[in-house]
């Protein structure tokens, strides 16, 4: 049995699809769906079963031999704004602990969920060597739960036994419960296709740097297909172990975003440059680009998708769909 947590959120939904096209049907879904809308990514979905994560928590905690062949760890708050502290700690750092003990002492194969958010303002890099991995500085409190996890699992000695991956900015379908933490193409989107009188345009924040103009900030935008394929790959080569940045490795700007979106809507760019909130001012990354050397050296060879071939997919195949989440 393959394990999926946060098997009903983003990137967990993905992988469910990405396992049923691989053939696999027994998948445990875990996660906790609450009065969201995340329930209706698991609706073209095929699997087994489903268990709220306090219920899995106490199977794994109560030494419940659970058959599993993999437990895929995508389950946590990513909120880059959430505050609660004690919550982060608990939900995303002590819940994989747990988890990654269980895996480690059955050789289930283990692949979490960590985050390119580790790398704070990017002044030491976006390195996944070990060696660099205890002077990161996080922005925020999710960044530092997940280099938390990182950090306790190589003093352990447990990071040969897992892979765990560093997600720069995936966009893609199933993203669109995520509120206010959905993709900028997901939000730009709808602002295009608003008729009303503040539609039509794409918002973009201002630059509070002069090194980088409106829109000129830029990012590792990584189509979340591309993601499936490389945790497919570590799922057919558990050999490969430690943490790895998933990006494309090469950073674009907002603003070829934004003219991305646009062209699979066959619209003519029209962009507004708005206000960066107060409380993401000091905690905001200009830059990020993913080094995927030590990746393609494990043996990873497929292409990265460009992001106006992964925009253009996701628009006009999914998000312009009445039907548009993943499935059979």
């Amino acid at each position: 049995m393959h394990i999926v947590t946060g098997g009903a959120g983003f990137i967990g939904s993905a992988m469910v699809w990405k396992l049923n096209q691989m053939g696999i049907e027994d998948i445990l879904v875990v996660d906790n769906l609450a009065e969201s809308e995340k329930w209706k990514n698991l609706v073209n979905l095929t699997y087994r079963d489903y268990v709220h994560k306090q219920e899995f928590l106490k199977l794994v905690l109560g030494d419940e031999d659970l058959h599993a062949k993999a437990i895929i760890h995508m389950g946590a708050c990513s909120s880059t704004t959430e505050r609660d502290a004690d919550y982060l700690m608990d939900n995303n750092y002590r819940y994989t602990q747990v988890l990654l003990r269980y895996a480690a002492e059955r050789n289930i194969r283990f692949i979490n969920a960590s985050s390119a958010a580790t790398y704070g303002d990017g002044a030491l890099g976006f390195s996944d060597d070990h060696d660099t991995t205890s002077r990161l500085k996080p922005l925020n409190m999710y960044g530092y739960s997940k280099q938390l996890v990182d950090m306790w699992a190589l003093r352990g000695g447990l990071m040969d036994k897992m892979a765990s991956l560093k997600f720069f900015n995936v966009y893609g379908p199933n993203e669109y419960h995520k509120a206010d933490m959905k993709s900028v193409i997901c939000k730009a989107f709808a602002q295009i296709g608003d008729s009303g009188p503040t539609g039509g345009k794409m918002k973009l924040f201002k630059s509070y740097k002069p090194e980088y103009p409106d829109g000129g900030q830029m990012r590792d935008f990584i189509y979340v297909k591309d993601c499936l394929e490389v945790m497919a790959w570590l799922l057919e080569h558990p050999e490969v172990n430690g943490i790895f940045n998933v990006g494309t490795g090469q950073a674009r700007t907002w603003n070829d975003l934004a003219r991305a979106v646009f062209s699979a809507m066959d619209r003519a760019p029209v962009i507004e440059y708005i206000d960066m909130p107060e409380i993401l001012r000091g905690k905001y990354q200009y830059f990020t680009e993913a080094p995927m050397e030590k990746l393609r050296r494990a043996g990873y060879d497929k292409p990265f998708t460009t992001l106006e071939d992964g925009v253009a997919d996701y628009v006009r195949n999914y998000l312009a769909k009445d039907d548009s989440f993943l499935g059979n």
